[in-house]
């Protein structure tokens, strides 16, 4: 297992600002945030604060890009915080005034960044730090994010090299621990019959990475990523998109476990498909449509249920989305599931058992358990069996906890049955 591999040796678990902050966040939110993780969540597992897109844009508003948008960098074209939305990053201190932060809580932090080199460095020409090229010899022209104008993507020449090597010796002098890079899992750029076509990049981002003298923990986006290059990714990266941006929109959540299936079988320590943040709790704080206070998510309880049933079998990442400090009591209940955290930090070899129009059925090995996911994908309530021969040796004795209700029965002899409204679920640990 490679060094990168090892850091990683469960799905991480954390928070990203994107789904209640947009391109907005301050640094006020993200410590309110931190401070929130510390008191009620770093207990159980989650440890990972990321600080995500436009934090280098002064004028960033809303969940909108600005098209051409000037942004902070220093003399080597090197992307920095905004000093009016990060304050503790003046006199060049960058993000390591929050890393400390985050780190004195037990913490760990971490920022999303863009493929690629800003335009506004490549049309000034600025040299590369500690390389004899400028910015203009490692930009691709026409190499350009098809939703954001911050970036060219670069060519696959020893300037862009530099330039990597450059940033990430910036990122371990800020202490991070997490890195999110954007417009590379999915490029639209050149050939839309090869979406992977920044994978030369992927690698200098990966050997950049090992060069800089700090750990840090890999993330690609966005999906779907291509199954077919699931080796690639896992050499070199933690995790990765399968998904487009995952919203709570139930048709979202249906369309997953087909892409949950799919790569079902490249789910490995170290090196974990990703189904996208969790839109739970209040989101959207920043988008005008909502007058400036966000929303709740639009999933039912039930629907947040068979959400986290899915993440948590299939052992995706766990990104919280939703703005912390405005958890409700039900949300938090989710989160911090002590037999459902078990079951997504311990379990393997997860896989879809069963599929019709009405019913999904998951199951996992566990530690002398099984684990078992039972889902009604229909919109009328329905009964979902599962049949224990398919999972159990014959004459088994067992009981059955339900891991969101918290309930233990003896099971039957041959199969469970549950009764499911419709878009719900039953988590079950058989032992």
């Amino acid at each position: 297992m490679s060094n990168h591999r090892a850091l990683a040796k469960t799905p991480p678990m954390g928070w990203n600002s994107w789904d209640c902050f947009g391109a907005t966040l301050t640094e006020q939110q993200l410590r309110e945030n931190a401070d929130y993780m510390a008191a009620h969540l770093k207990d159980y597992g989650w440890e990972y604060v990321v600080c995500d897109i436009q934090w280098y844009e002064p004028s960033a508003k809303g969940n909108r890009y600005h098209d051409f948008a000037p942004l902070s960098m220093d003399e080597y074209g090197r992307l920095t915080p905004a000093e009016n939305r990060f304050p503790s990053a003046k006199n060049g201190k960058g993000f390591k005034p929050i890393a400390d932060y985050c780190h004195s809580l037990g913490l760990k932090f971490g920022i999303h960044i863009m493929r690629g080199i800003p335009r506004q460095a490549v049309h000034a020409d600025l040299p590369i730090k500690n390389s004899a090229f400028t910015a203009r010899q490692a930009a691709h022209h026409f190499s350009v994010c098809s939703w954001n104008t911050d970036m060219y993507g670069m060519y696959d020449c020893e300037a862009a090299q530099d330039y990597y090597d450059s940033i990430f010796e910036l990122y371990a002098s800020w202490d991070v621990d997490f890195i999110k890079c954007d417009d590379i899992c999915v490029t639209e750029f050149r050939r839309w019959d090869n979406p992977y076509s920044a994978d030369y990049e992927v690698e200098m981002i990966r050997k950049a990475m090992d060069r800089c003298g700090r750990d840090m923990v890999l993330s690609l986006s966005p999906g779907p990523a291509l199954v077919s290059k699931a080796d690639h990714l896992a050499k070199n990266a933690n995790m990765w998109r399968i998904t487009g941006d995952f919203w709570d929109d139930w048709k979202l959540l249906l369309n997953m476990f087909e892409r949950c299936h799919q790569w079902e079988s490249h789910v490995k320590t170290g090196a974990y498909p990703d189904c996208d943040m969790l839109p739970l709790g209040r989101i959207a704080k920043h988008d005008p449509d909502y007058g400036g206070k966000g929303r709740m998510t639009r999933f039912t309880p039930d629907e947040q249920q068979t959400l986290m049933s899915l993440w948590g079998i299939f052992r995706s990442p766990l990104i919280m989305g939703g703005n912390l400090p405005e958890n409700d009591d039900r949300t938090l209940a989710l989160l911090t599931n002590k037999a459902y955290l078990q079951m997504h930090r311990d379990s393997r070899d997860a896989r879809q058992l069963l599929r019709t129009d009405k019913t999904v059925i998951w199951t996992a090995n566990g530690n002398k358990c099984k684990y078992a996911a039972l889902f009604n994908i229909s919109d009328k309530p329905s009964k979902v069996k599962l049949d224990f021969s398919a999972i159990l040796m014959p004459g088994t004795r067992y009981t059955v906890t339900d891991i969101w209700n918290q309930t233990v029965q003896a099971a039957p002899k041959s199969a469970f049955t549950a009764a499911l409204a419709p878009h719900a679920c039953a988590l079950l640990k058989i032992e």
